[in-house]
């Protein structure tokens, strides 16, 4: 990453609030109680060969409105939500949860992708500050498949106390979930149902939006 995108990025975390959930209320705030039994982690997947260079400008945890932009994002509006613990079950609060995704025309928001293509009312990536108790949301689109994959969306995970994750989460119920390599890269597969979760109608949050749980456990 060059210097350049990495004083942007930084501006952009010591930009967050204390919780940084930007308005969104989480749907059914969960208390997480420490637990003796070690939880299994969430599986690791590849950063991908899109991850954004560019953090500058709009990269808030609502990727569906962009600033300066007039029309918001294409596609089915999603809630992505969940908590971020260690394998104890200790909430990682000021963990700083990043994500990126394709738009709703499979393009990224990265320069060696389809350049010309892409949805301008998309913010393509975005961050928050994990809460007291862990919790983190964000407003998105439905992931779209792109061209050899399966509909997903990027997670990178830094905790206070230095650990890192990068991961996926996959849609549940989606036919190219079978024939994807990288997630299926992952062999047991009670590890790997746990990158994999169910987008239910979320009418009482947002009319037609769909909304996400997805718990992430760094160890």
């Amino acid at each position: 990453m060059k210097r350049a995108d990495r004083s942007a990025r930084r501006r952009l975390i010591e930009g967050l609030g204390a919780t940084a959930l930007g308005g969104v209320a989480l749907a059914n705030p969960l208390s997480v109680f420490a637990s003796s039994e070690p939880r299994p982690p969430t599986p690791r997947q590849s950063l991908g060969p899109f991850y954004p260079v560019d953090w500058d400008g709009d990269a808030d945890n609502d990727l569906v409105v962009v600033r300066g932009e007039a029309a918001r994002a294409l596609g089915q509006v999603a809630h992505v939500r969940g908590t971020v613990v260690d394998r104890h079950g200790r909430p990682l609060a000021g963990s700083i949860i990043e994500i990126w995704q394709c738009d709703a025309k499979g393009v990224y928001r990265h320069p060696r992708d389809r350049i010309g293509q892409r949805d301008p009312g998309f913010q393509g990536r975005g961050a928050v500050r994990a809460a007291a108790d862990g919790g983190w949301a964000f407003r998105t689109i439905r992931p779209v498949p792109y061209p050899g994959r399966t509909p997903h969306i990027h997670f990178s995970v830094r905790a206070p106390d230095g650990g890192e994750l990068v991961t996926q989460l996959y849609v549940a119920g989606e036919p190219g979930n079978a024939g994807d390599f990288l997630l299926n890269s992952i062999r047991d597969p009670r590890a790997r149902e746990r990158l994999i979760a169910r987008f239910d109608p979320a009418d009482r949050i947002e009319t037609g939006a769909l909304l996400a749980q997805f718990d992430i456990v760094v160890g």
